[in-house]
């Protein structure tokens, strides 16, 4: 028999197992639900087994949770039936890709690209990439020269000769009807191009025609607030590259460093802050005799045009821009257009064009001789002489002009009675004299 005394240590020792027992089940419990309580700097974090859905850690598609949720709740909750229901992914799998975001994999092989442009534009990026001690690298590139000299073209070439898929920006961009859009655009764009190079791809922030959108042109155009915040921003962005927030959001967060390479006319007309050295890298592209050949090359290439007759025509049109050589290949093809139209029927021509079954219209190559080449320049040249010679604006904003009074409405070559010899009349005052 056990004594009393013997009984009560036995029924001790059984209570403190027990909750030795429990209090392990506990803290396996506790263990399997990843359950953490402690103290940091006085405040308490606690992640459970819902931590994987947390704000900052859940690295899921809400849309597809969301389509994953059909079925779950019951039917009189989910709306309506089809594409209306609660249970519908709102966006789409295309939503998802950048349309900012340019490929250059459509552009044939075959152009020429410039020797010192592609040089330039492969140490700014390079530069861009590279740790140097001590330098600092300015983080644009600002490309300017003469209209039609090819400066969009010769960029893109370069960006695929590099392997880089950049973002792209128009002028249109940078002016808004609403203040600060433009810049928060720019920012956007930006964080863009800086999560492709966080993926592991070589990226940039490519600005067609800065000038156009941020620039000045005198007094005639309005200086506005998203001009000043576009310049600024560009500013802000080239004095810390690495630390680029959206608006409104302030969250000391480091980005990896993106080039951008912008093109202009002239870059005068940007705020001059701006384009200082260690901001903005500036490059004249001005195409050398050897450059303007060498493009006219690619412009030429299937047509079989020597290159003797290349030289020979870009001689013939020194003053000329290089998009003149692409208009003039493009007019040569007017007799095939004209034939076409006149075979088939003005009539009949929306039908052929316009969602036919036949496809696509076909033309045999025309000849591209150095005469026809010739021709078709002349007539080029002298339609431009005439907008410099006929400027109508001049006569009509002066004051109210008849017809027969100034010769503006005379024809060309007319032997009738000239404007010089009509009787002079002496014109009216008018308010912007």
């Amino acid at each position: 028999l056990t004594s009393p005394a013997e009984m009560q240590t036995t029924m001790q020792t059984s209570r403190l197992s027990t909750r030795q027992v429990a209090g392990a089940r506990v803290a396996g419990n506790a263990s399997s639900r990843n359950v953490v309580v402690h103290a940091n700097h006085g405040q308490k974090s606690h992640s459970g087994r819902w931590r994987a859905i947390d704000a900052g850690v859940d690295t899921s598609d809400d849309q597809q949770d969301i389509s994953r949720s059909r079925g779950m709740v019951d039917d009189l909750f989910q709306g309506f039936q089809g594409t209306a229901g609660t249970a519908n992914a709102i966006m789409s799998s295309s939503d998802y890709v950048s349309t900012a975001r340019r490929n250059f994999n459509n552009i044939e092989d075959g152009f020429y690209i410039s020797h010192s442009f592609l040089d330039k534009m492969t140490v700014h990026i390079a530069k861009n990439f590279m740790d140097l001690p001590k330098i600092k690298v300015p983080l644009i590139l600002g490309i300017w020269g003469g209209k039609g000299q090819g400066k969009t073209f010769q960029c893109s070439l370069a960006y695929k000769k590099l392997g880089i898929s950049p973002i792209v920006m128009s002028a249109g961009e940078l002016e808004s009807g609403n203040a600060g859009e433009p810049a928060k655009l720019i920012r956007q764009r930006y964080r863009e191009a800086s999560d492709v190079i966080k993926k592991g791809k070589m990226c940039s922030l490519f600005i067609n025609d800065l000038d156009a959108g941020a620039g000045r042109m005198g007094d005639g155009t309005q200086y506005t607030v998203n001009n000043q915040m576009v310049n600024a921003t560009l500013m802000n962005i080239a004095d810390n590259p690495t630390n680029v927030q959206l608006p409104g959001v302030y969250k000391n967060e480091e980005i990896p460093r993106v080039p951008i390479v912008c093109t202009g006319n002239d870059f005068s007309t940007l705020y001059a802050p701006l384009i200082r050295d260690g901001r903005m890298e500036k490059f004249y592209w001005n195409p050398t005799r050897e450059d303007r050949i060498g493009v006219c090359m690619g412009i030429f290439q299937e047509d079989k045009v020597s290159k003797s007759d290349v030289e020979r025509l870009v001689d013939a049109f020194p003053g000329q821009s290089i998009d003149f050589f692409g208009a003039l290949r493009a007019r040569v093809y007017d007799d095939k257009v004209r034939s076409f139209v006149s075979e088939l029927g003005v009539e009949n021509l929306s039908k052929r064009l316009v969602n036919s079954r036949e496809g696509k219209v076909s033309f045999e190559r025309p000849s591209m001789t150095i005469d026809v080449l010739m021709k078709f320049g002349q007539e080029l040249v002298q339609e431009q002489e005439n907008v410099k010679r006929v400027q109508l604006a001049d006569a009509y904003l002066a004051g109210a002009e008849l017809a027969g009074v100034g010769g503006t409405s005379l024809p060309e070559g007319y032997d009738g009675m000239s404007a010089s010899a009509a009787p002079k009349r002496k014109r009216r005052s008018s308010l912007l004299q």
